[in-house]
């Protein structure tokens, strides 16, 4: 049987997902460049969404692994010719997700000022992160239900869709980022952060909707909840429960760098809220590819074409390598602009400038950690992507922040620390890959 892993099959099956992954940073990417240019306190509304920001990274990360989840089911027994045996499946992942992230939702938010002063938020800063994580919250469940459907039509070998949902989900946030962070004289007032929050959570509503009702018109799978539990539920679990860990020790990372800003001042924060967001658009961009490396791999071990999925691995380290330099490229290209997008505070764009420089430096490395992460999570691997993660988080990202901020380089530690995280990433995944898979294409 062949299979096709063309440069035009795998960019067919990258675009649409690059598309769909840059919506979803550019949600609060808008709220940032929008409310960071109000009259009043924008210095501290941009600091309250970016830590926010990261505290419901977090919860998405965590909780959105039944995408990696449901994507690799499908995908292997798309692979294997055995479709029909899981299609209940997705209906009772996304139950499962979603029973969880309502009492996650029911715990947090009468400790959200006590969860903020954890990353050291305080006075003004603590108030508006208050009052924006009260609305913005009540778009988790949504997005969680989104990201599922997302799950079962990447399996499906499908991009395009969750493209046409992104895209439509960006487009209502960003009118109503305009229009209710500014108001329109005579009609709406100005809403400032509040008005971003709920321009948010609409827009996460409105994506919900649209994934239910395409899954529903352009796919055989059910979103009615049938019992029993399929035979794979077991086996969904484990990988969720595994991407769970993982994701902790990834949001440790991120938890440490949004803390440490924030303890800089309030200038340092909004800085790397700006570069963090602008490092996670790159991140959602490079994901096309590590979608594509998801989607194949994971039919490609179903139908047990081991020479294949050894050559798509080959292909995508160039793919993501030169991607990521391109987008490195075009960063510096347009370094003087970018900052100015967001602010115009004279002391938060200094800092910004200052160590922007590093996070495009990273991005072919990101580039190839990221599609690799990819391709084993189609391929089932959460074990040891868990592993490399807590491995990386604890020996690498942590002792190097220590260090370079007892030497008082302050953002500049931060992001040297992210540096060698993404390679303490990329390079045990690259070595695992060709480890297992050789041998076995060499033998079939």
């Amino acid at each position: 049987m062949q299979h096709d892993i063309s440069f035009k099959h795998i960019n067919k099956l990258a675009f649409p997902a690059l598309v769909a992954g840059v919506a979803e940073p550019l949600l609060s990417t808008t709220d940032l460049a929008i409310v960071g240019n109000i009259e009043t306190n924008a210095t501290e509304s941009i600091a309250a969404i970016g830590i926010v920001g990261a505290f419901l990274s977090m919860l998405i990360w965590v909780f959105g692994q039944t995408r990696s989840g449901i994507s690799s089911i499908v995908s292997q027994y798309l692979g294997a010719n055995k479709l029909d045996e899981i299609k209940n499946l997705p209906a009772q992942a996304i139950v499962i997700v979603l029973g969880v992230s309502a009492l996650i939702l029911g715990l947090s938010y009468p400790f959200a000022k006590e969860i903020f002063e954890l990353y050291n938020a305080s006075g003004t800063i603590l108030d508006y992160s208050v009052e924006y994580y009260k609305i913005r919250v009540f778009g988790f469940p949504f997005t969680l239900f989104t990201i599922a459907v997302f799950g079962t039509f990447r399996g499906l070998q499908n991009t395009y869709y969750p493209m046409v949902i992104a895209l439509a989900g960006t487009f209502i946030n960003i009118t109503l980022d305009v229009v209710l962070v500014y108001g329109i004289e005579g009609i709406i007032p100005a809403m400032h952060i509040q008005g971003a929050a709920y321009a948010s959570v609409v827009a996460q509503v409105s994506m919900a909707i649209i994934s239910a009702i395409l899954l529903l018109q352009k796919t055989d799978i059910p979103l009615k909840l049938s019992l029993p539990f399929n035979d794979e539920i077991p086996k969904f679990i484990t990988m969720v429960l595994n991407l769970f860990i993982r994701t902790i020790a990834l949001n440790v990372a991120l938890y440490f760098g949004t803390s440490y800003a924030t303890d800089y001042g309030d200038a340092f924060i909004a800085a790397y809220t700006i570069g963090f967001n602008l490092w996670l658009m790159g991140a959602f961009m490079i994901d096309g590819y590590s979608s594509a490396g998801n989607i194949l791999s994971g039919k490609l071990l179903g139908a047990k074409a081991y020479k294949t999925l050894v050559v798509l691995g080959n292909r995508l380290i160039l793919y993501g390598f030169f991607f990521g330099l391109f987008l490195a490229l075009v960063g510096f290209v347009l370094y003087p602009f970018i900052g100015r997008i967001f602010t115009k505070e004279p002391e938060v764009l200094k800092q910004f400038y200052n160590t922007f420089w590093i996070i495009l430096l990273m991005q072919p490395i990101c580039a190839i950690a990221f599609i690799y992460d990819g391709m084993f999570k189609g391929m089932g691997e959460m074990k040891y992507l868990r592993n490399v993660l807590l491995l990386a988080t604890g020996l690498v990202f942590i002792p190097i922040l220590l260090f370079f901020d007892s030497l008082e380089y302050k953002l500049y530690a931060i992001w040297i620390a992210f540096f060698g995280w993404m390679i303490a990433r990329a390079v045990p995944l690259i070595i695992k890959f060709r480890k297992k898979f050789l041998p076995l294409a060499e033998e079939h």
